[in-house]
């Protein structure tokens, strides 16, 4: 900000000069005492310059007592598990009343590398959403996969010196912090020595080896599922994100733990969310509704959506609204049934009665497509050889990513290998690796999943993003591969050797180029015909629980294109299990 335009907030401040524009009669939600201002609401030049005086303005607008609150901000997400680009990712969270998001690209850039960032950096500066980005620590998650690219600390120095990325994000590696491995301490360092903030990702870890994890400077986790985990972190000086996406729903459970104690120390945040989600539930609006159900003041509820957020985040100019700080604004009319009817960006209105205003414009996705190499892969990789009639089987935890580690008992054929059993929920599943055209494939267990015919194929496989499949037989889970090539990524579902169901995602594998609604109708019909053909569970959402299951930094059971890996002590284990 030059001195002209201090001078000019200054004026419109002490009512000297007119307002841009001047929000009259406004039930003002201040967050820093959890109370209303009435009065005038003043925006010159993009910011707040005042609030409960008598402004006038070259704009006024009479809101006649309705709220005004500041823009949401959530502190951990990933656009790509919208499925959308992130112009259409803005489109679709800003009527919900969401102005900033913290944004987490290692999806895309396991497949494509910093170029990945790179194409998502530029893609946001077309929408009005406040996309910030964070480095992605973890490329790969684990030493125990195979990604497209690997990133290291020397690696992220350029994005850091330029100022392309907030922070470090989630640190899902939580035992090489532990362990203070060399390449860990050298990213850690690479971030504290800028004094830039490092998000955690921690599931299941406590006493002594958290205390080594927050020492090591990380500054949050959105991995708590348990209140024990909520209470643990912030009594180790970290904030807790209580996460609401659209599989991995915590917020319930966690509000539990939330007191007048340390509510400042939560703070609300979806990680993942599918178009489909934004379009039926919302966002972090639908965070605040649900809070406000579990008995949680509507004050609170808006508090961990904004102004805990904006400190957890070192975003100084935004998170409440008060005189200098950024004028992004949701207005609506009732305090205990949020619904936002208008979101002001920078003064600018944005969204209104649940439209996005501004025009959509779409950057070139041509340097980020044609991602699935798997030529040297062949179809007897999928066959199932074991030494036991005993076997280790990926367990499914409906709306979590956390699995079990479940031991069943199988059937087998002469050669030994694994023949699926009607009257069995357990059915084979395989990663593929899909970077760098290696052939690598490993083929495990899934158990309570529901799949009864067919099969279903992903190159949604996190983190690594490599081919995932789990089939009844091999020539449908063969055949799910191979659609999956010819579409250059995305969602298949098979039957009888045929495609009965796709979703395209030809960005990376991993984000369409249609719009929010044509992406969610085609996830509708995919939930649909995997759910009332293919007789997935009803309890388990088909794409996004699938693609949890390659994820090695979530316990207990997962498996990766290298085996399958026991994420409580990070090693790979055998399918077979030995009496």
């Amino acid at each position: 900000m030059d001195k002209k335009a201090l001078k000019r907030l200054i004026d419109v401040a002490a009512g000297r000069e007119p307002a841009d524009l001047v929000l009259k009669n406004a039930n003002v939600i201040d967050v820093y005492q959890a109370q209303t201002i009435s009065g005038d609401l003043a925006i010159v030049d993009g910011k707040i310059a005042g609030i409960s005086g008598e402004y006038h303005g070259k704009e006024t607008i009479d809101l006649k007592g309705k709220f005004v609150a500041p823009g949401f901000i959530d502190p951990h997400i990933h656009v790509e598990s919208s499925y959308v680009t992130p112009e259409e990712f803005g489109r679709l969270l800003v009527p919900h009343g969401t102005t900033t998001v913290l944004a987490d690209p290692h999806e895309i850039v396991n497949v494509l590398g910093l170029a990945g960032l790179d194409y998502m950096v530029e893609a946001a500066k077309e929408t009005a959403l406040d996309i910030r980005y964070m480095m992605p620590s973890c490329v790969p998650a684990t030493n125990m996969e195979n990604a497209g690219a690997v990133v290291e600390a020397a690696d992220m120095l350029p994005a850091f010196e330029n100022k392309q990325v907030d922070g470090l994000a989630e640190f899902m590696n939580f035992p090489g912090v532990i362990n203070a491995e060399d390449a860990v301490l050298d990213k850690l360092l690479a971030a504290k020595e800028r004094g830039l903030r490092i998000d955690g990702h921690s599931p299941m870890v406590f006493h002594e080896e958290l205390n080594a994890y927050a020492a090591a400077g990380i500054a949050n986790d959105h991995e708590c599922s348990t209140v024990e985990e909520l209470t643990e972190r912030i009594a180790r000086g970290m904030y807790v994100f209580l996460r609401e996406g659209s599989v991995t729903q915590n917020l319930r459970t966690l509000l539990k733990g939330v007191t007048d104690n340390n509510y400042q120390r939560c703070v609300l945040s979806a990680d993942d969310l599918q178009a489909k989600t934004m379009l039926e539930k919302g966002h972090l609006d639908n965070s605040i509704r649900i809070c406000i159900e579990e008995g949680v003041s509507p004050f609170r509820a808006i508090q961990m959506a904004t102004i805990n957020a904006a400190q957890c985040c070192q975003l100084n100019d935004r998170g409440a609204i008060a005189p200098g700080l950024r004028a992004d604004l949701v207005i609506f009319s009732d305090l205990t049934q949020l619904e936002i009817e208008a979101t002001y960006i920078t003064g600018k209105l944005i969204a209104e009665n649940g439209k996005y205003l501004a025009e959509v414009k779409r950057i070139s996705t041509e340097n980020v497509q044609s991602s699935v190499h798997i030529d040297k892969f062949q179809p007897e990789q999928l066959t199932l050889t074991l030494t036991s009639e005993k076997a280790r089987a990926i367990e499914v935890i409906p709306q979590e990513a956390l699995t079990n580690e479940a031991i069943v008992s199988i059937k087998r054929d002469s050669q030994d290998q694994f023949v699926y059993d009607p009257h069995q929920d357990v059915t084979k599943i395989a990663v593929i690796e899909r970077h760098h055209n290696t052939g690598n494939a490993f083929v495990g267990l899934l158990k309570d999943y529901g799949l009864k015919k067919g099969a279903i194929g992903l190159s949604i496989a996190h983190d690594s993003h490599n081919l995932i499949v789990t089939g009844t037989n091999d020539e449908d889970m063969a055949a799910a591969l191979q659609a999956l090539k010819e579409q250059e990524g995305g969602v298949v579902l098979i039957e009888a050797g045929k495609v009965i169901g796709s979703m395209a995602l030809p960005i990376a594998g991993l984000m369409s180029d249609l719009s929010g609604e044509e992406v969610a109708e085609q996830e509708a019909e995919i939930n649909r015909l995997a759910h009332e053909v293919l007789g997935v569970s009803e309890k388990v959402d088909p794409i996004m629980t699938l693609g949890f299951m390659s994820l090695a930094v979530i316990p207990n059971l997962k498996i990766t294109d290298i085996g399958l890996v026991d994420v409580t002590k990070f090693e790979v284990v055998s399918v077979s299990v030995e009496d």
